[in-house]
Order: C-alpha cells, then sequence, then structure tokens
C-alpha cells in the first residue's frame, strides 16, 4: 500500500522540525518526540534513529543533565552545522511551501469545448 501524501510530508519535515525545537532550546529525544506527536502526529519511534544520524552527521551534541526522578538524560543542542542546516532546510521549506500554494491556489482555466468533428478550422 503506497504511503498517504501526509506520511511522505512528515518525513521530508521532520529533520526540518526537530532542528526547530533545538534552535529554541536544548531538549531529550522523548520531549522532542512528544512534542513532534502533539504537533504532527509524529511516532516515537522515528526520532532515535534520526537523532543518532543527526549526531553522526555532526548537526547536533549532546550532554548528560542528572535527574533526581531517575537516570541522566542526554540533552541534544545544536552545532554551528546544525543552525546553518537549519538555516537553508528553513529557506528551502519556505520557497517550496510558496510554489506548491501558488499552484494550489491559481484560479481554474476556463475548460474550451472540444472541437467537433468535420468542422471547418
Amino acid at each position: 500500500m503506497p504511503e498517504t501524501i501526509e506520511i511522505q510530508l512528515k518525513k521530508g519535515v521532520l529533520t526540518l522540525c526537530v532542528l526547530a525545537l533545538l534552535n529554541r532550546r536544548d531538549s531529550y529525544a522523548y520531549e522532542i518526540a512528544s512534542t513532534l506527536s502533539d504537533a504532527i502526529d509524529m511516532g516515537e519511534g522515528t526520532i532515535y534513529p534520526l537523532m543518532r544520524r543527526m549526531q553522526s552527521d555532526r548537526l547536533v551534541e549532546t550532554y548528560l543533565v542528572e535527574s533526581a526522578a531517575g537516570p541522566s538524560r542526554k540533552y541534544y543542542r545544536l552545532t554551528d552545522a546544525g543552525r546553518g542546516a537549519l538555516d537553508a532546510q528553513t529557506s528551502e521549506w519556505r520557497a517550496f511551501a510558496r510554489a506548491v500554494e501558488s499552484i494550489v491556489d491559481a484560479p481554474a482555466e476556463p475548460v474550451a469545448a472540444p472541437a467537433e468533428e468535420g468542422a471547418a478550422q
């Protein structure tokens, strides 16, 4: 069964959304997943592989914060490369969204009546 456009769109903007959240403040993966779940109904299982990939791509770095209520939490923060990626992806997203909106919002053109067969042209 092919993926719906909604699923494809979510996958396409997931990195941008995570970068934008981390630009606001450092966070841990579960908190990021919860925010994305509420905002765009993105599942938690999608975040952890993405966070590992973003770390290996040096877009984010991690540090541990002690917790009185359990084990230490791994927090993520943007690197300079991550901020650069956020700027680039934000520009690309805005240009793409404008292009799609211009197509979707364009008025319909009137449909010309088909020419009759045998009519003189």
